[in-house]
């Protein structure tokens, strides 16, 4: 389904060891649909590298550092997922930072695959109903979510899907959310 974003911008929130797919899928059908879509990640590397299947994939560009990103001139953010990615951010106060801004803000959060590790760490899977890939069912359990095994489920700003195979559900839930 076709959608208007013109004038929409959209944080994509990544490090290296992102799922491939999770980053590169949403980024191409949001775009495609007309809005602005920016990979932001810690550091000052100009690029980082995805993970596809059992090695390393493709590198993308990184539009902005997250130091110098501000929650404010966006209008959603998206979370990719793949373990290594949200390992690492989890671990990362500026990142975490910058996904409770959202929230804050009354903006969209969306996030795919192992990217709900991020929302047990900033605090917002708790008392909503999410959904990710099933190994992450008792860490969003334990941090107080309800987890339902689910394409792509929707809960107060939060937005979450199970895998790669979810992407056109979870894309269109984005876009969806942009527009409403």
């Amino acid at each position: 389904m076709a959608h208007d974003l013109n004038g929409k911008r959209v944080a994509l929130l990544a490090t290296d060891g992102f799922e491939q797919s999770e980053l590169q899928e949403p980024k191409r059908l949001l775009e495609s649909w007309g809005a602005k879509v920016s990979v932001i990640a810690p550091g000052d590397a100009s690029q980082i590298r995805g993970w596809k299947d059992k090695d390393w994939g493709d590198s993308v560009p990184v539009d902005q550092s997250l130091d110098g990103a501000d929650a404010a001139s966006y209008d959603a953010l998206v979370l990719p997922g793949g373990v290594i990615n949200p390992d690492k951010l989890r671990t990362q106060a500026p990142a975490l930072a910058f996904i409770k801004a959202f929230a804050a803000a009354g903006k969209p959060v969306a996030a795919i695959c192992h990217g709900p590790w991020l929302l047990v760490e900033s605090g917002l899977a708790k008392g909503r109903k999410v959904t990710s890939w099933p190994s992450l069912k008792s860490d969003l359990g334990n941090a107080g979510a309800q987890w339902t095994d689910a394409e792509v489920v929707v809960d107060n700003g939060v937005i979450t899907s199970r895998k790669p195979d979810d992407i056109p559900a979870f894309s269109e839930a984005v876009a969806k959310a942009l527009v409403g």
